[in-house]
């Protein structure tokens, strides 16, 4: 196998995963990390390209703002026990 046939295999992969994340994160994801795109199909094709391309960062955003709305943030101070102190 020579470079360019290594690095074209690459890329296809890249590419694919890319589609795979594209997909899930444009029809489930979204909603989910930006409420103010619910509804707004007109411009989710329009991320099609950079989603392809940077899908690590993709992931890994999605990722971060789901752990964040499961556990909450850990450097909110409790609203609770603000006014307890006085």
């Amino acid at each position: 196998m020579s470079v360019a046939e290594f690095l074209l295999l690459l890329v296809q992969f890249w590419g694919a995963a890319g589609a795979v994340v594209c997909v899930l994160f444009l029809f489930i994801g979204i909603d989910r990390v930006d409420p103010a795109a619910h509804d707004a199909y007109a411009f989710r094709p329009l991320l099609i390209p950079g989603i392809l391309v940077i899908w690590p960062l993709v992931l890994w955003r999605w990722w971060s703002l789901e752990k964040l709305a499961r556990d909450g943030c850990p450097a909110a101070p409790d609203q609770g026990k603000a006014g307890d102190d006085a």
